[in-house]
C-alpha cells in the first residue's frame, strides 16, 4: 500500500465529510457513506483501502467528539492532541472541529458511552499522540499519518491519549 496515497486520501475524505456535514439533513453515518463515495471517485483506492480509511476517519471523529468539551474546542482539541494546535500542518482544523462538534451532538442524542478506541499499526489517523499498549511508548503525529509499529517494542496496538 502506498502510505502517501492513503494519507492524502484521509485528508480528502475529511474535506468531503466536512462539506457533507454542513448540510444538516445528513446524519454522521449518512455523511460518512457519502464522503466514502466521493473519496472513491477522487482517489485510486481498493475497496479494502477505502473501507479501512472510512473506519479510521469514523474512529477519529467519534473519539474527538466524545473528548472535546463545549467550552473551548480549540483548547480541548489541544488537550486531546496533547500538543499545541498551532503546530498542526496540512490539516483543516475548522473542518475537523465542525465535524467533531456535529458528531458530538449526534452522540449525545444517542447517549452513547465513551468507548476506548484501539489504534492498530497500519491505520491512517488524524494528528495526535498515541501510547503503545504493550510498553507505554508515546508517539505523536502533527499531520494525518500511518501508525507504525512501536519504535520501542514493535507492538501493533495503541491508544490515543
Amino acid at each position: 500500500m502506498n502510505t502517501h496515497k492513503l494519507v492524502a486520501a484521509y485528508s480528502d475524505f475529511m474535506k468531503h465529510l466536512h462539506e457533507t456535514m454542513e448540510d444538516t439533513i445528513h446524519s454522521f453515518a449518512e455523511a460518512l457513506e457519502i464522503s466514502k463515495e466521493k473519496t472513491a471517485q477522487s482517489n485510486d483506492l481498493s475497496a479494502e483501502e477505502l473501507s479501512k480509511l472510512s473506519s479510521n476517519v469514523k474512529r477519529d471523529v467519534e473519539h474527538a467528539a466524545q473528548n472535546l468539551t463545549h467550552q473551548s474546542d480549540a483548547d480541548s482539541l489541544s488537550e486531546w492532541l496533547k500538543f499545541d494546535i498551532d503546530l498542526l500542518e496540512n490539516f483543516t482544523l475548522d473542518a475537523f472541529l465542525s465535524v467533531a462538534d456535529k458528531t458530538r451532538l449526534e452522540l449525545a442524542k444517542l447517549e452513547q458511552l465513551a468507548i476506548t478506541h484501539k489504534y492498530e499499526s497500519g491505520d491512517i489517523t488524524a494528528p495526535g499522540t498515541f501510547i503503545c499498549d504493550a510498553c507505554g511508548k508515546e508517539i505523536a503525529f502533527k499531520t494525518a499519518s500511518e501508525i507504525p509499529t512501536c519504535p520501542s517494542c514493535n507492538a501493533k496496538t495503541f491508544i490515543r491519549i
